[in-house]
């Protein structure tokens, strides 16, 4: 007996292709940020932090500061770059999952957040873009 394909079992696979190409393109825009951040000196702490409520995309150390890396990619300008799709919503959930990972340290370091955009092939590093 056969199972003929239901317009369901197509939809899903399109998404889950979908989310997956997405996250591919998640991951080189992570790795593009991650190398043009050492090359300007910062090291990696940790990649991907996530905690319930929240992720952080890069933890980088830049001298004696922590500092918080959000990663946006956007093939376009067309919806304002990636610079505009860091949300109010997305900086509040930063702020939160840093918080959760300070509290695993001894000391509280000076820390700040950066964005390193990336519209096409140009990036731009933005530093200290929200003030917590």
């Amino acid at each position: 007996m056969r199972l003929a394909k239901t317009s369901e079992t197509t939809d899903s696979k399109s998404a889950t292709d979908q989310r997956t190409s997405r996250r591919r393109s998640g991951d080189e825009a992570e790795s593009l940020a991650l190398l043009y951040l050492q090359k300007a000196g910062l090291k990696l702490i940790q990649q991907n932090f996530l905690c319930k409520g929240g992720e952080i995309d890069l933890i980088m150390q830049d001298g004696a500061v922590l500092v918080f890396v959000e990663v946006r990619k956007r093939s376009s300008m067309q919806f304002g770059g990636a610079i505009a799709s860091v949300t109010p919503t997305k900086q509040r959930r930063m702020v939160h999952a840093a918080q959760v990972y300070l509290l695993t340290k001894k000391t509280q370091p000076a820390c700040r957040f950066d964005l390193v955009a990336i519209d096409g092939e140009v990036i731009n590093w933005l530093k200290n873009v929200i003030v917590a």
